[in-house]
């Protein structure tokens, strides 16, 4: 192709310029037969692009519908019950709620519902008529002197520098209407976080927002910004489930004068957190740091967050606690499912545990210390529907954190661009021109209306079920595929056996 490329290229090249002075007319053509002829011998002969060199000009359509993979995947090849890391039917769903339009589907079920991986809630033939009221949960332990009410669902960690500027308007001002608390990520409280709405601060291992020149923890700026009416909690992050070990990462190109203010670093640079955090380095000393920031912000309730790797550290944790007699008001448990901006894709697949094994091993582990009763313990990862939520519940967390979800209802089309700058709603993206899309009053209200519908749906699924509360919600509520499948060992137990005679015969 390379080779045809320049022959008949330069060919046709001067033949149309013959032709467009022979008959004085028409010299754009040769002129942009000459242009794209000039890019093709160029592509030839350059070196970092095979397809290009091999393929001149033409190559180029290759890299376009690489670009635009994630739309024609999703509009034209997924099914409902496709996609990934989120369903089309889950998107869907979480559209219609944020719109507060009608969630009813038609037709019946798309799931393969005798398939292993299915799960469904058991329904009582004595259902209840569900509460309105949405369920809310008290945070904040003995040592704690200003607990507070919180949701049980809140918008998880999402820093500004990784969101837009209106994306954290819009959830903070969801947040404020629905009552319901807005973590700010670690990047830091910035100026989008302060619209009314209740705030979880994270403190990451980079300290941004209080950390000093050496990016060492300050205590004074923590007070400072801790101490602030809308700061309800502080959570530490040791580790997130879609990258656990490894710090944070802010491309440069998302690194704005103005974030870099808010995060007291250099401008353009790209902002890698340490993997771990230089104020502690064992249990003891993450415990004691607890103590430390629960003070210093005036006895707010303060916990930790981690995905769960090496259980014997955990369990270290939980020894030291009743050594220290120093409780964590809670706990966030993330799942290696568990999404990011910027991730290296084998931290993404391969290192973490996932939510549900997690949840169950920390509150058994908890309750093995006598724990359990001290602490909330709150789920993290692709907790997105309100089956999702009371799965988790049932598997012992008391609330749940979601990104993505709440991502969603802000328009978020599952691009997949969060890392490069290019979010084409707006939502995951610095770049102004991409941002003027999102318009702040309709994300709003639709990130509470979001909120709303989908605790909504936990109250009619839990009436259904035949519970009065989520105190009522455990395990036994669910039922999965596999369990069908044993079911049917159990009704045809001698097909196999006859057809295994008869081949002996």
């Amino acid at each position: 192709m390379r080779d045809k490329f320049l022959s008949w290229g330069i060919v046709l090249v001067t033949a149309t310029w013959i032709v467009a002075l022979l008959i004085r007319a028409h010299y754009w053509i040769p002129i942009l037969l000459t242009a794209i002829y000039a890019l093709g011998v160029y592509n030839a002969y350059q070196s970092k692009h095979a397809i290009l060199r091999n393929f001149p000009v033409l190559g180029y359509l290759r890299y376009f519908f690489e670009s635009i993979s994630p739309e024609m995947q999703q509009y034209f090849i997924e099914r409902e019950t496709d996609g990934k890391p989120f369903p089309r039917n889950q998107r869907s769903a979480v559209y219609r709620r944020a719109k507060n339009l009608s969630d009813t589907v038609a037709f019946g079920t798309q799931l393969e519902v005798n398939h292993r991986k299915y799960e469904g809630i058991k329904h009582s033939i004595y259902a209840k008529s569900p509460v309105e009221e949405l369920p809310r949960v008290w945070v904040g332990g003995e040592q704690c002197t200003q607990p507070y009410h919180a949701s049980l669902f809140n918008i998880s960690a999402m820093s500004f520098g990784a969101l837009s500027d209106k994306a954290q308007m819009s959830l903070n001002r969801g947040a404020k209407k629905g009552n319901f608390y807005h973590n700010t990520g670690e990047g830091g409280i910035s100026p989008y976080h302060m619209e009314g709405g209740d705030l979880c601060w994270q403190i990451g291992t980079g300290y941004f927002g209080c950390r000093n020149d050496e990016g060492k923890f300050n205590p004074e700026l923590f007070k400072q910004y801790s101490t602030l009416p809308n700061v309800k909690m502080i959570e530490i992050k040791l580790s997130q489930g879609a990258k656990p070990g490894h710090g944070g990462v802010l491309p440069g190109v998302k690194n704005t004068p103005e974030i870099a203010k808010i995060r007291h670093v250099t401008p353009g640079m790209t902002v890698i957190s340490p993997p771990s955090h230089s104020s502690f380095s064992d249990a003891a000393g993450l415990l004691r740091f607890v103590q430390h920031l629960r003070e210093l912000s005036g006895g707010k309730p303060v916990g930790f967050k981690l995905c769960i790797g090496d259980t014997k550290e955990f369990e270290d944790i939980c020894v030291q606690m009743n050594v220290l007699k120093i409780y964590p008001d809670f706990i966030t448990i993330d799942g290696a499912e568990g999404g990011t901006g910027a991730a290296p894709p084998e931290f993404s697949d391969g290192v973490g545990m996932p939510l549900e094994p997690a949840l169950i091993f920390v509150n058994r582990t908890l309750n093995n210390y006598n724990l359990r009763s001290k602490l909330r313990v709150i789920a993290s990862g692709k907790v997105l529907t309100s089956l999702d939520i009371l799965r988790a519940v049932a598997m012992g967390a008391d609330m749940c954190n979601n990104a993505r979800g709440f991502m969603f209802s802000l328009g978020c089309i599952q691009a997949l661009r969060c890392n490069n700058n290019k979010c084409p709603t707006g939502v995951a993206t610095q770049d102004k021109m991409l941002v003027k899309g999102l318009d702040v009053t309709d994300k709003s209200e639709r990130v509470y209306h979001f909120h709303k519908n989908t605790l909504h749906t936990c109250n009619e699924l839990i009436a259904a079920a035949g519970r009065s509360s989520y105190e009522e919600v455990d395990a036994t509520m669910f039922m999965r595929g596999d369990e069908f499948d044993h079911l049917a060992d159990l009704y045809f137990p001698d097909i196999l056996g006859n057809v295994k005679q008869k081949a002996r015969s």
